[in-house]
């Protein structure tokens, strides 16, 4: 008798009570398939803080959670066990689905149809979106509720899973990084969208990704902006400088600001001032060098070692580009820290047009992503600041008043004096086109 000679002999011997127990078959495997479909988003979505956490604070559990972390450190053994198992019982619905349509409808035409319609609809409904939803919800509690017959089905399939291991490592590609600096600031964002993050801790977190990206010339005070003393300064001159400054260190030279020789406390300074004595070469603490292009996670570890709160940022001809200090680099992660000495600088002041009035000493990056461009190009110039990119880009200081247009960006110069630009209006061009750079 061929095969479909002996499938219909067997539909044809089903009756009324053999019905009911293809039924319950049928309940049985739905149910499995709600099982391994469960246990699949339950593994994926396990947090592992979580497990350690219960593993460390609930005696009573801590064993499962041990096993659930065992499980998830050989994830892809868990998952070929799921999948196969998955598979196993969604085809058999399938086929015993079809034999029970087939003798119930006495139709070989319209019977698999039917079959196919109706187990699709119930395996997707009870099989997968309802447990998946669940489990999604309560991931720990579903894989510790069900571990043991987890830990069974891992060792009833353990022969085919560790085939399948075995066909992997032949067709396995080259392992690729886990996470990417971008993709981890994705997630981030991701989470400030869905206010798992407030849009403060969000930025913390950015920043101290992007933490290891910032050069020393990114964040530096610029030599045009060091208040410095010189070694032969008398101690009314010093003191005039700490009062105006209201900085508690100042750093001294020799002769002139690219041989500094070192760095004066503002406590010292005051100390020595009521001993009555005049030469500050005693209480001159030694500084530290470092470049233009150093990273400021390693000048942060630096400072560190040295114990010291301040370094001097040298050219590649070894003249001082300026300096950068421990409170420099700690802003680039929590933002600017003003104390009672600071001005508080606004950098950028919107316009009711929607224009921008924007000091030169903005950062350029920043103001291209205010703008809405691609912050990729400010890449292009090698001015970090507003005020540098408009000299670089018309190759000259310009004066007030003085326009021109950058893209779809127009730039006017609201201040400026004889060695950089203080103040500019940025706006969007409504007509389409670009303009040359222009003289006015």
């Amino acid at each position: 008798m061929d095969p479909a000679g002996r499938c219909n002999s067997i539909i044809s011997t089903l009756g009324q009570n053999d019905y009911a127990w293809v039924i319950i078959v049928l309940i049985v495997l739905i149910l499995f398939s709600a099982y391994f479909s469960a246990t699949e988003t339950a593994y994926t979505s396990c947090s592992r803080i979580r497990l350690k956490s219960i593993e460390n604070n609930y005696p009573q559990k801590a064993k499962k959670a041990q096993k659930i972390l065992k499980q998830l450190d050989n994830f892809d053994r868990l998952l070929s066990t799921v999948l196969v198992g998955n598979n196993i019982v969604n085809i058999a619905a399938s086929s015993l689905a079809t034999v029970f349509f087939v003798a119930l409808l006495h139709n070989d035409d319209v019977a698999p149809i039917v079959s196919t319609v109706v187990i699709t609809v119930i395996v997707l409904i009870f099989g997968e979106v309802v447990p998946k939803t669940y489990a999604k919800d309560h991931p720990e509690a579903f894989a510790m509720a069900l571990l043991k017959i987890t830990t069974f089905f891992e060792i009833l399939f353990f022969p085919i899973t560790w085939l399948l291991s075995l066909l992997k490592k032949l067709f396995k590609s080259k392992k690729e990084a886990a996470i990417t600096e971008d993709e981890l600031i994705t997630i981030v964002e991701e989470a400030e969208n869905e206010g798992e993050i407030d849009e403060h801790e969000s930025e913390l977190i950015r920043s101290a990704i992007e933490f290891d990206d910032v050069d020393v010339y990114d964040v530096m005070v610029p030599r045009v902006n060091v208040e410095a003393v010189g070694d032969d300064a008398t101690m009314d001159e010093i003191a005039k400088v700490f009062h105006d400054t209201g900085y508690s260190r100042l750093p001294v030279y020799h002769e002139s600001i690219d041989s500094v020789i070192g760095i004066i406390h503002m406590k010292d300074f005051y100390e020595l001032m009521r001993e009555n004595k005049t030469d500050i070469r005693s209480i001159i603490q030694s500084s530290i060098c470092v470049t233009l292009n150093m990273k400021i996670s390693a000048v942060l570890r630096l400072l560190q070692k040295e114990k010291i709160h301040l370094a001097v940022v040298v050219d590649e001809f070894g003249g001082t580009a300026g300096i950068i200090t421990l409170e420099d680099i700690i802003e680039e992660l929590v933002g600017e820290i003003y104390d009672e000495h600071d001005e508080v600088e606004v950098l950028v002041k919107e316009q009711g047009d929607g224009a921008l009035v924007v000091s030169g000493s903005e950062n350029l990056a920043e103001l291209f992503e205010l703008m809405g461009k691609n912050t990729d190009t400010g890449e292009e110039f090698e001015s970090t600041t507003v005020g540098g990119f408009v000299t670089e880009l018309l190759k000259r200081i310009p004066q007030e008043n003085e326009e021109f247009s950058y893209e779809d960006l127009k730039f006017t110069v609201l201040k400026a004096d004889e060695r950089k630009v203080l103040e500019v209006k940025v706006e969007k061009i409504v007509e389409n086109g670009e303009e040359e750079p222009k003289n006015t």
